[in-house]
């Protein structure tokens, strides 16, 4: 069993918290040798995934152009296999004693948090009121700050738009007023105003897509390579 970290958004932790994000979906990122083109071409076959004795995921690509053969490139799975376990990274800041020792104990927000033997408390931005202090960047979240792990329970490929609308509702989009009938529009919904939705989990988890990866060249009509990992939450 290993052990490796996940980045997770504000409001994908509270789904977790909520119970009800039990899927991820993370852009397969193609090798040095497999070109854009060729990657997002839809050619390839994706029958090829296996897992490996030792318990790794992999996931076979097979291009006619780059593998007139009948061979195969392999990608493995940086999310692990089964069994494994994902500690969660979210926006956080460390709560440390400001006042000297010998003086009454004063709480401040720290800039940085050298260890944890430093640290009174662990806040997170995802389900902290907002205010002024500084937060830090979930990237930066060490492995004692965590407070959500996840056990693996399924790892596959596939491409992005092939999501069904029950995999949707997995991803852990919320559902709006009449349970099952609104689903919330990531890409327009503000704290203020919820009434732009959408009117199905799958069309809700596209603007939720775009609104984390649009940016990055991997958005929704890109339709990405994708891998699928199904987890639980042990704690």
């Amino acid at each position: 069993m290993k052990e490796r970290p996940i980045l997770f958004s504000g409001p994908m932790v509270r789904a977790l918290l909520d119970g009800r994000k039990t899927q991820t979906r993370r852009v397969v990122k193609s090798r040095p040798w497999t070109t854009g083109d060729y990657f997002a071409s839809g050619e390839y076959s994706t029958d090829l995934g296996y897992e490996a004795s030792r318990g790794e995921f992999w996931a076979g690509f097979r291009h006619p152009s780059i593998h007139p053969d009948g061979s195969a490139c392999y990608e493995r799975c940086p999310y692990g296999a089964p069994g494994d376990r994902l500690w969660v990274r979210e926006t956080w800041r460390g709560v440390v004693a400001i006042n000297p020792p010998g003086k009454t104990t004063e709480l401040g927000v720290a800039r940085y948090v050298p260890d944890q033997q430093y640290c009174r408390r662990v806040e997170f931005q995802a389900t902290q009121a907002r205010d002024s202090e500084p937060w830090r960047p979930s990237i930066h979240m060490p492995r004692w700050a965590s407070r959500i792990t996840l056990e693996v329970t399924g790892v596959r490929v596939e491409r992005l738009q092939d999501i069904t609308e029950a995999d949707a509702a997995a991803e852990g989009v919320e559902s709006l007023r009449n349970e099952g009938e609104y689903w919330k529009d990531y890409l327009r919904s503000t704290a203020q105003c919820d009434e732009l939705v959408c009117l199905n989990a799958r069309d809700s988890f596209w603007t939720l897509w775009d609104s984390l990866n649009a940016a990055r060249g991997f958005g929704w009509d890109a339709n990405p390579w994708v891998w699928v990992v199904e987890f639980t939450r042990i704690n």
